[in-house]
């Protein structure tokens, strides 16, 4: 259980102070956040939540939410910037969501491009975690300067906390943080970490500079993002070899081809016949 109280004493210095909403079930946190924003819902806003019914992940894939098992938390954001940044957020948000689960369990996460949280054991990465950024903007998007400006934008992160076992048939084999730690992590200090990393790592974005910190900082975290033979998933489907992430948080790919900069879709390691 949640001690809110305690939460709150722990945000107070927060932008989350006095903007936390718990709810015991509730179809999905992003959800949840999503309506708060278009009823002018603050910034800062927290949605978190015992158990999700409907919990989803990138690319209408759903997420399974235990009762008592997971963190899944929705943070609402109406950050003053310029949308064509918006592509870093997921970037930033899993460097925050990596740099909580370390505090935290001492365990060391490797990020997978674009918003997968990935734990190593006996040679074999799972998953314990994911990301999604759902976000409106203003005005017209474009590549220069004088681009649109976000409205608001949801991070949605869930992470595999107490879970012992998995469905089966799963894309890539999960985890948890008790599992990988070999002992019981508390989800209380967990999303007090998370949010404050989650603040950190938002007002860094702010900084004209922040698309060149973060996409340094995500090669140095992941082991995905260069030099990996990877199958691309999605739109821009491809198969070749990742050699890093452009100003904007793109993933760039080697293939026959040549360079592919993959906007948008999924990751593989490539399973060679």
């Amino acid at each position: 259980m949640f001690d809110l109280q305690s939460i709150e004493t722990e945000l107070a210095n927060t932008i989350f102070s006095g903007k936390l909403h718990y709810s015991p079930v509730t179809n999905s946190t992003n959800s949840d956040a999503l309506a708060a924003a278009r009823n002018a819902g603050p910034h800062g806003s927290v949605y978190f939540t015992d158990e999700q019914l409907a919990g989803r992940g990138r690319g209408h894939h759903a997420w399974h939410s235990a009762a008592g098992e997971g963190l899944y938390v929705s943070v609402l954001l109406r950050p003053p910037m310029l949308a064509h940044r918006l592509p870093l957020l997921p970037l930033a948000a899993g460097l925050a969501a990596a740099d909580a689960i370390c505090a935290v369990s001492g365990l060391a996460v490797d990020l997978r491009w674009p918003n997968d949280l990935l734990l190593s054991s006996n040679n074999t990465q799972r998953k314990a975690g994911g990301i999604l950024v759902e976000a409106k903007s203003r005005g017209k998007i474009k590549s220069g300067n004088e681009a649109g400006t976000v409205h608001f934008a949801v991070v949605g992160i869930g992470i595999n906390v107490h879970q012992q076992s998995f469905a089966p048939g799963l894309s890539t084999p999960a985890t948890s943080l008790d599992l990988e730690a070999g002992r019981p992590i508390s989800r209380q200090p967990l999303l007090v970490s998370l949010l404050k990393s989650l603040e950190r790592e938002t007002l860094a974005l702010l900084d004209p500079a922040a698309g060149e910190t973060i996409t340094q900082r995500m090669e140095q975290a992941s082991t995905w993002v260069r030099g990996r033979q990877v199958e691309v998933h999605g739109p821009q489907a491809c198969i070749g070899v990742t050699a890093g992430l452009d100003e904007h948080g793109f993933l760039l790919v080697n293939t026959g081809a040549g360079l592919v900069t993959v906007q948008t879709g999924g990751i593989r390691a490539l399973e060679m016949s």
